[in-house]
This record gives structure tokens, sequence and C-alpha cells, in this order.
């Protein structure tokens, strides 16, 4: 999350009377950046990740873990002490939708060297130091992706209570308006969200079925007006605010490209590794004090912030709106941007023509004008007073206000106006890792990846729709064992640009196509199978011995890879199945998918033990050395 304007927000029926002027000036604002950076060659390679951390309270005496509602001040106090005093300041600080959440970044971008690699662990580290200096007593900072009791009784600190009939943000049955960052972005997003959907957000999540968990697994809530009561599902975890969803953390990446051209590239080849990395990277199978059959928030935070009326779910006909839309503004890409990946367009893209034909006849090519036209379908959601009438040539608030609420597993992300800023794709399916080795090892095995795709010019992709499939099989438990994922064959083959947009672009997939692809488990695509697929690792490894690398570099890089390496053959757990394990043992666990307070508290002090390193955990992280030779070889 960036920098918040501030101003006066404006309720729903105010925003929906701006909403054509925010599209159409969003859109002037788009091609005023085009058209100055369009032809922009040879920015430097950088890039840098975010890290998402939840503030909590360890009550020892009780036995209870809370969230602590006091992410504003610790983010004033940080920025006050970082970037306010230095702008050469290692750490950079953002708010995020929880009042209990904060975000930290590298106060500089890395660059293209393979010595940056060795720093990622370290800024990682000062990061969660300087966040930790500053705490209560008893207050940790953890990473964690779900706080495994949002929305139970008492999970915050201080306590406060649902406002579920009264005049509220949320009107959540559990989670208080209290949680939510007081910046008025934050309520304003779930105000308009509640009000544009005409109802509240609906999350239903399978239960885990345990021995003793009662089946029809049914809850009855008895603070409902009988909203509740329609929209949970038997056998299902019932959710109903933003704040369970926009409440997780996550680990993201964000890239500079050298030129439009390999961003639109990146981000398509990108686009594949979703499902794969977010079930390699699976580390939240806990909602509202149950166990879930889900490892991935993915879903969770999909519905959310799912704002699409009856109509546009096609619940009803189309009357009062204009789109038919398949899916929450929260979602895997809906195309590729690429000319490598026109032909494997083969999902229903549900455009607003009248933009289309404006970015078409300002010379936009088809593809990209496609992609903004989606965007656009959406309504703004946060409006300030103060940022209705701007300059198009000098700003792009009312671009970014569509752009930034598509939340999509991919962003293609042009430069800001006037800046140094160049052509960037933003990484944004993983879950965030208990340690700072963990979440480094996930950044930088994407670098790599980039890296690797440019140099080689690699192709990955395959139809979308198949992406998308593999984003429902990424999210089920224990995916990384159990999942089969479509993946390409030959990646060596390269793409075929279709320059004219016709042939194989027009005709769908050739014969050929339907061959490029098959189904293949994480462990054959991250290490291999002899006459499947060589595997993502030894292709890495192929890469780093054939570039100039510092012994101590290549020594951190190949320690990374290994985790990958042993996370994907299952022989070290994801996040998720460490949590699940540690819960099944737990002398208090029932085996009725109930996470009390105790198994909680004892979840997550075991949790910031390993996060500060004060105790190992070879499950999750394997032995404490590595013989970097050994690396060099799988």
């Amino acid at each position: 999350m960036g920098l918040l304007s501030q101003g006066s927000p404006l309720n729903w029926e105010e925003t929906k009377k701006y909403a054509d002027h925010v599209r159409k000036h969003g859109i002037v604002q788009f091609l005023n950046i085009y058209n100055k950076v369009k032809e922009r060659q040879k920015d430097v390679l950088l890039w840098g990740d975010e890290v998402e951390y939840m503030l909590i309270e360890m009550d020892d005496k009780n036995e209870k873990v809370r969230l602590v509602l006091n992410g504003g001040e610790v983010l004033e106090t940080l920025q006050d002490k970082g970037e306010k005093t230095n702008p050469n300041h290692p750490t950079l600080w953002r708010p995020e939708y929880g009042s209990y959440m904060i975000e930290g970044t590298p106060g500089q971008p890395y660059g293209g060297t393979m010595s940056e690699f060795n720093t990622v662990e370290d800024n990682m580290g000062k990061r969660r130091r300087e966040a930790s200096s500053v705490l209560n007593e008893n207050e940790t900072l953890a990473t964690i992706t779900s706080f495994p009791r949002l929305g139970c009784p008492g999970f915050t600190r201080p306590e406060y209570n649902p406002t579920p009939v009264e005049k509220g943000v949320s009107k959540s049955l559990f989670f208080p308006d209290e949680a939510i960052n007081r910046h008025p972005r934050f309520s304003t997003l779930t105000r308009n969200i509640r009000h544009r959907r005409g109802e509240k957000v609906v999350i239903n999540v399978p239960i885990f079925k345990d021995k003793c968990t009662p089946s029809p697994f049914i809850e009855m809530f008895p603070e409902d007006d009988g909203e509740a009561a329609r929209a949970a599902v038997p056998d299902h975890i019932y959710m109903d605010a933003m704040g369970f969803g926009m409440g997780n953390c996550c680990l993201q990446v964000t890239f500079q490209a050298c030129s439009i051209q390999e961003a639109r590239y990146l981000y398509d080849q990108l686009a594949t590794f979703c499902p794969i990395v977010m079930a390699l990277s699976a580390a939240s199978p806990f909602y509202r004090g149950y166990v879930s059959d889900i490892d991935c928030r993915w879903g969770v935070i999909s519905a959310s912030v799912d704002d699409r009326t009856r109509e546009e779910r096609g619940l009803e006909p189309l009357k009062t709106n204009k789109f038919r839309i398949l899916k929450s503004r929260y979602d895997s890409i809906d195309s590729y941007l690429s000319s490598c990946g026109e032909k494997y367009n083969d999902i229903d893209l549900t455009i607003d023509e009248e933009i289309n034909k404006q970015l078409l006849d300002a010379g936009i090519d088809n593809l990209l004008a496609q992609h903004i036209a989606h965007l656009f379908i959406r309504d703004p959601l946060s409006l300030f007073q103060e940022k209705i009438h701007l300059d198009d040539e000098n700003e792009s608030d009312h671009f970014e206000n569509l752009q930034s609420t598509n939340w999509q597993t991919m962003r293609f992300k042009p430069p800001p106006p006037n800046s140094e800023i160049g052509w960037r794709v933003e990484f944004r399916p993983m879950e965030v890792q208990l340690t700072d080795f963990e979440n480094s090892a996930y950044v930088v095995f994407i670098v790599l990846l980039t890296r690797v795709i440019l140099s080689y010019k690699l192709d990955f992709l395959i139809p979308l729709s198949k992406v998308d499939e593999n984003m429902k099989v990424a999210q089920k438990r224990n995916a990384v064992q159990t999942g089969m994922f479509y993946f390409r064959k030959d990646i060596y083959k390269g793409c075929n640009p279709v320059l004219d947009g016709s042939s194989a672009a027009q005709n769908g997939l050739d014969n050929e196509g339907d061959n490029d692809y098959t189904l293949m488990s994480i462990d054959t695509i991250i290490n291999g199978k002899e006459g499947v697929f060589q595997g993502l690792i030894p292709i890495l490894n192929c890469y780093l011995e054939n570039m100039e690398v510092d012994v101590d570099t290549r020594c951190t890089i190949l320690n990374y890879l290994k985790l990958i390496k042993r996370r994907a053959s299952g022989e070290l757990m994801t996040m998720a199945k460490w949590m699940r394990e540690f819960v099944d043992k737990h002398p208090e666990y029932k085996q009725d998918s109930v996470i009390t307070d105790k198994i909680n508290y004892d979840l997550l002090r075991k949790c910031d033990s390993i996060a500060k390193g004060d105790e190992r955990c070879p499950e999750l992280l394997g032995d404490p050395t590595f013989d970097p030779l050994e690396g060099t070889s799988d």
C-alpha cells in the first residue's frame, strides 16, 4: 500500500455520480502517460519486496494472543525515526488495511547485480528489528498470513464489540470497525463495497471435517438479522467483512522492466507461476477460530472485496447495471498482454466497448486496449472531494483509482507522471512466511526466475483458462503434495509473436497449442522429472553457474533454492501444513476443528520463537548448515 491521499471521502451515492467522470479522466491520464513514455528504453532492472506484518500482544497470564490496534501510532513513530529524518533510510513503512498491520519495504530498490540477493534478508531483518524496537512490552511483530482467531470474541486489544445493527462501516457480526485502519480510505472502501453490492460481502470457506466436527457443521448467529442465515452455507466457515480478507498479510515483489515490451512479456510469463508459487507458500489454514479445508487466503480475500451486484453476478437480469462480470475485482488476471500470449487468451473478457474504441483510436494496440477497457468496467470505490477535478497532464489519481482497486495476481504498472520510475509489474499471490529467511527465499526465487526468463527468452505460456484452473487447485489443502497443475512442457521453443493480430490469435488454439502443456506436480515443476520437465531449480542452477557470483552470494542463493526445492518435494512442510500438525497434536485440541484461545496462544508463541531465531524448526526450515557445493549438482 503506497502513500495515501488525505481529504474528505465521498459516500457511495456521491461517488457513483462521479464514476463516469473518473473513468473518462482516468483514460485521458493513462493516454497522457503512455504517449510520453511508450518509447522509453533501457531502464535499469530494479526491484523491491513488500512484507506485511501484524502487531500482536502475548498475554502470558491469561494465555491469550490479541491483535494490537495501534498500527497508526507505530507507523508514525517508524516514519518519524526513519524516512522523515533521513531520506536514504534503509527501510520504508506504509499503512495497511488492518489497524493492527503495517507494511515494510526496502528504502531503495534493489539493482540488477547478483550481489543484491545477499542483502535481502539483512534488510528484512532490519525491518523486523526496527518495528519491534518501538513496540510495548509483551507485543511482537508477526509475519503470519491469517490470524487464526480473527473475528472471534475478544481478538483485539483494546477489545471492541462488532456493530452489526448500528451505524457502522462493515456491519459485521464478528469484525469490529475499530480493527480497520483509521485512514478514511479504508473505511470508505469497506462501506462503499457493501453499499454498491447492496448487501454485506459473503465469504464461505469449507471447514475441515475432523473426527468430532459436527456433521453437518451449521452455526447459529444470535445477532443475525437474517442476512447471515441466508448467506452461510452448511459445512462452511462464514465470514461477512472486508477485514477477513484484506486483514491478512502477504508478500509481494515489484519489478521495473527495461521497456514496456519487456514489462508486458514478464507480466504474462509470471502470471503462469502465480498458482504454483501460491501453493508453495501456502500459510493460511485457519479462519475465525476454525480449521478450514483450504491452505491459502486467495479465495477469502477475493470474496471479501466482491462489490458486484446481484445483476453483475448473474443472479438477476441486467437492468440497472451495464455488465455481467465473471470475477471479483480481486482475482486472477483475465488477459495476457504480450503478442506471445494472444493465442492463449481463451477467457471471455468483459470490456467497456466505448473505452476500448477510444484507446484503439488513440493508437493503443488491441491487447493493451482490452486490458485497460476490462479494468475500467469497474466503478471507483473511494473518491475524495478534493480529488475530483485534476490536471490530467500531470496527475494520474483517476487512472490509479481503478487500477489500484483491480487487485489481480499480477499488476501491470505504468510509470507515474513526470517521474524517473519505469514500466513495472507486480507479483502478488504469495503468502507471507514466518521467518525473514523464508520470505527472502521466495523473493529471490521469483527475481531469479525473471532474470532467467529474460536471459533465455523462455516461454511458460499456457491457455489462461488453465491458469485459472491452477488457481483453484493451488488453494486446496496440501496442494503442494496432492495437486496437479497445467504447465508448459517445452519452454525453450519461444513464441512466434503474431504482430498483426491474425492467424493463430484469431483461430484460437491450434492443434499444437493443445499439446504444449500437461498436468504436473509441483515437485516436477520445481525439481524436474526425466522425460516430463527439466525443472526450474536445475534451470536456475545452470544460470548461476554461468554468472559471475561471489562465493558468499552464491551460498546464500543456493540456501534459498534448497528451501524451495525441499518444500516442493515435500521434504519440508509448508507453513499451512506445519500449523495444521501443531494444532492436531495440541493436548487441548478435540478433533472438532476448533482453535481455542490456548491453542492459538501456544501456536503463536511458538511462531514468535521461531521467527526470532530463539527456536529451530527443522520441519519448516531444514537443517541449520548447508554445503553450497551440494546444491550445484541438483
